[in-house]
């Protein structure tokens, strides 16, 4: 779904919320390959094995061989995610994940000059 030559024309990602199309757009204006959502790590498998619980990072970064995962998410959806991110780190020590919160994230925007998101479109 994301891309990995900056040059060559792509499918529009189908983002899921408003602040990933921002950093998407900032990654492409810096030239910093990226992709969206390219991967789902398991975190949790049932009896048979089946995947009950995975985590997909919101970005890749071939490059730096770096996840990031934006989470602008009302502070009560953020412990869910922040429980699985730990979850990630102890079954993938070796993948390298960087977690943006919302004020992070507002902060980066504003570093660069772009205007904060709607509250309804940061979520």
């Amino acid at each position: 779904m994301g891309h990995t030559n900056i040059n060559a024309p792509r499918p529009p990602a189908r983002f899921a919320h408003a602040s990933e199309r921002e950093f998407a757009r900032l990654l492409d204006f810096y030239a910093i390959r990226w992709e969206y959502e390219p991967r789902s790590f398991p975190l949790e498998r049932d009896g048979n094995g089946r995947v009950v619980e995975s985590f997909s990072p919101d970005f890749y970064l071939p490059d730096l061989d770096l996840y990031i995962e934006l989470t602008t998410l009302k502070q009560s959806l953020v412990t869910r995610k922040n429980r699985k991110v730990r979850r990630l780190r102890e079954l993938y020590p070796d993948v390298r994940l960087m977690v943006l919160y919302a004020r992070d994230f507002r902060k980066l925007l504003a570093k660069y000059g772009l205007p904060p998101l709607p509250s309804s479109e940061a979520s």
